[in-house]
């Protein structure tokens, strides 16, 4: 027999059950009790709500939100073609759609973090899923005169998607330890190849259907609406630190001051971070321009025309999109993998694994560029090993993370290195590469030929980018195991002594 919040007999309940309140607390299994009285139907279902509220099915949520997320970012992407010829603009000004969205995105991260570190997260997640679902769906009917508004509507999206990046990893690090952790961050982070493949495929499938590129931005709010939902519903609020065995009382507000000098300090955490920014530069670069790029190798290898309608093709969006849902996949899993199995030989396997495929992606993202004037597969091929090597350490980086922050400061942590990973990676690398294509373009002749090359040549730059970035990941491996004590020490401090401060050493 288990017992309701409110003294009612749960029927169907063995005496060994336990049964959660809505309020987080547990009630204890009891003996037959005559005050006790037979649950009425509302309370039944709210105790068979509760037993829905498990832990990994909450991390399937909050993946599925941060699918939406990448989804909702990457359908305009998906229509950049149709959305340049529709207002009439220049590369640039199509690549500042992009970094305009950064830009919010990452001035709001922060705020976010430090919100999520004292208040209630599912709630900020769940108002910052309904109101960029509002907004995008709102920026479907801006007509061609107002691009200034459409921007505009991109940053105000951004705001509302930072909410969620910053804050969601923090409730699976509570809920989760260990390997099990590592893997339940695996399919969270595993959510943005996936979600943004599916935004360029979700983007160019509704253009097709409908026959008008503004249906692109109206099926993605529709299913956040829905994720925010049940993330109201079905995602607990566990306490910080639970799941590293922090039970006893201890300062959880310490103050951002505190936070931030003691990040500062944090050399893996730093030098991971300016790792992310590197992978945030180029697939943010990737991402808003590549199926453009090979539209145009096309076009120069005279397999597609250029295009004269008002619906253009969008097979180019839907490859890959494709490629990315798939290479995500297997980044990931193969990220996860290879750490598990290479910590068996070194502790430091985490930023070395995340070190070496930077590297090797380099080689392969360098090769796009030299055979996608002969050979479209042969650019396809190049992109999906690239790509695969590049996903590998999504998921590894928030695990380098979580072995190193203290639970009480990760919402910061986590906001802190979104912020400087965006502004020193894709808040400007989109519209750094149009800007650097236009100006090649109009240095030289116009033709199809040098619309290619210069976007090409602009391109260039993501490489070079991503062997700095590899560069950081070794430097993390040198601090790791440093870093990684000096957190434990500092867990355990907190947990033996209950009254103690957290301090910024």
């Amino acid at each position: 027999m288990c017992v309701e919040s409110d003294g009612c007999e749960i029927e169907d309940c063995s005496s060994s059950d336990v049964v959660q309140t809505l309020s987080g607390s547990m009630s204890p299994a009891l003996k037959s009790n005559p005050d006790l009285h037979p649950c009425k139907p509302g309370q039944k279902f709210r105790a068979a709500l509760l037993r829905c509220r498990t832990p990994t099915a909450a991390a399937g949520i909050l993946s599925f939100g941060n699918v939406l997320n990448y989804m909702d970012r990457y359908t305009v992407a998906g229509v950049l073609l149709d959305i340049q010829r529709h207002f009439n603009i220049s590369d640039s000004e199509a690549g500042l759609l992009q970094t305009v969205f950064i830009c919010s995105f990452m001035v709001a991260a922060p705020i976010f973090g430090y919100l999520g570190d004292r208040f209630n997260r599912k709630v900020i997640l769940s108002c910052g899923i309904f109101f960029w679902s509002i907004i995008t769906l709102s920026s479907s009917f801006i007509s061609k005169e107002y691009y200034w508004l459409f921007v505009l509507s991109r940053g105000l999206v951004g705001i509302g998607e930072s909410s969620y990046s910053s804050i969601s990893p923090t409730i699976i690090g509570d809920l989760f330890t260990s390997n099990s952790r590592t893997m339940m961050l695996s399919v969270f982070y595993l959510a943005i190849p996936l979600g943004s493949g599916l935004g360029y495929i979700l983007g160019s499938s509704a253009k097709e259907a409908a026959g008008d590129w503004h249906w692109a931005l109206r099926v993605s709010p529709l299913l956040g609406i829905t994720a925010g939902t049940l993330i109201l519903v079905f995602v607990p609020e566990p306490k910080r630190g639970c799941a590293d065995q922090l039970t006893g009382r201890y300062k959880t507000r310490s103050s951002w001051c505190s936070d931030m000098k003691a990040l500062a300090k944090n050399r893996s955490y730093v030098f991971s971070s300016l790792a992310s920014a590197a992978v945030s530069f180029a697939t943010g670069a990737f991402g808003m321009w590549i199926p453009l790029y090979l539209y145009r190798a096309q076009v120069v290898q005279k397999t597609a025309e250029a295009c004269s309608k008002e619906i253009c093709s969008s097979k180019d969006s839907l490859i890959f999109g494709a490629i990315t849902c798939v290479t995500g996949l297997l980044g990931v899993v193969i990220g996860a993998a290879t750490t598990r199995l290479c910590r068996q030989k070194t502790e430091r396997a985490d930023p070395l694994v995340c070190a070496v495929s930077m590297l090797g992606s380099a080689i392969f993202i360098c090769l796009i560029f030299v055979v996608a004037k002969k050979s479209i597969v042969g650019a396809y091929v190049c992109i999906f090993i690239g790509e695969t090597l590049l996903f590998l350490n999504w998921a590894i980086t928030a695990d380098i993370l979580m072995f190193v922050v203290i639970p009480t400061r990760r919402a910061t942590a986590i906001a802190f290195q979104s912020f400087t990973s965006h502004l020193l990676g894709d808040a400007g690398s989109p519209y750094l590469i149009g800007l650097i294509s236009d100006s090649l373009q109009e240095s030289y002749a116009m033709s199809v030929l040098w619309q290619f090359l210069s976007l090409g040549y602009a391109l260039m730059l993501c490489p070079f980018v991503i062997v700095l970035g590899g560069m950081f990941f070794l430097a993390t491996a040198l601090f790791f195991l440093d870093d990684r004590e000096k957190a434990e020490k500092q867990l355990s401090l907190m947990t033996q002594q209950p009254s103690v401060k957290v301090t910024s050493t």
